[in-house]
């Protein structure tokens, strides 16, 4: 029952630029807000939850906002590279549908949608993500949340490939809740779509 738009990031779906600092990836999308377009509902997953914390600024003050962050990286400063070499990896030498289903046990609707974005993804945009944010460290951008605007942070399992590490975010603003999700990987939208449905707070009705 949502109208939903769904942009793409600098980088993702053939789109590329020479810029991938987290400014410029959040400047890119500044026409979403123009004229206080508000929305109910915000999500950010993975590198996009950096990038929708810092447009937070931009909502217009009049009307709560609920943002729900899906593993955000806020701070992986040392392990940079580490990161960097898997995406690499994942975006040089994408596997075929049916092995990312025999790996994941996602649907084949899922399936088909990871291998085709990774297929649209190039080497220059990851080198350019990680090089350009150097030091990844965006855990601030929980500091200042806007009264007028609540988080929920949706991190996955450690043991299950999270990126996102709890105790780097902020104990102590009521506008900030953060739930860790026993067994469900990096890609919460494909494993457990529902956690991020309950933690959507608007009347029954108008979903």
């Amino acid at each position: 029952g949502f109208f939903v738009i769904a942009p793409n990031l600098l980088g993702h779906a053939w789109r590329r630029g020479t810029d991938y600092r987290m400014s410029t990836l959040a400047e890119d999308l500044r026409p979403y807000f123009i004229k206080d377009t508000s929305y109910d509902v915000i999500v950010g997953h993975s590198l996009g939850g950096p990038v929708t914390l810092s447009l937070l600024q931009f909502l217009p003050k009049t009307k709560e906002t609920a943002v729900i962050l899906l593993d955000p990286p806020l701070e992986i400063e040392g392990i940079t590279e580490m990161h960097k070499s898997w995406f690499l990896n994942e975006v040089t030498n994408v596997r075929s549908i049916e092995e990312v289903a025999d790996d994941r046990g996602w649907s084949r609707r899922d399936c088909v949608l990871r291998v085709l974005g990774l297929s649209m993804c190039d080497r220059t945009t990851v080198e350019g993500i990680f090089s350009h944010n150097e030091p990844w460290s965006f855990s601030g951008l929980l500091r200042n949340i806007p009264p007028h605007v609540k988080i929920t942070v949706l991190a996955s399992d450690p043991e299950a490939g999270a990126v996102c590490d709890p105790e780097h975010i902020p104990s102590d603003d009521e506008r900030l809740n953060v739930k860790v999700l026993p067994g469900i990987g990096h890609c919460i939208h494909y494993e457990n779509p529902d956690a991020i449905m309950d933690s959507i707070r608007l009347p029954r009705a108008k979903l």
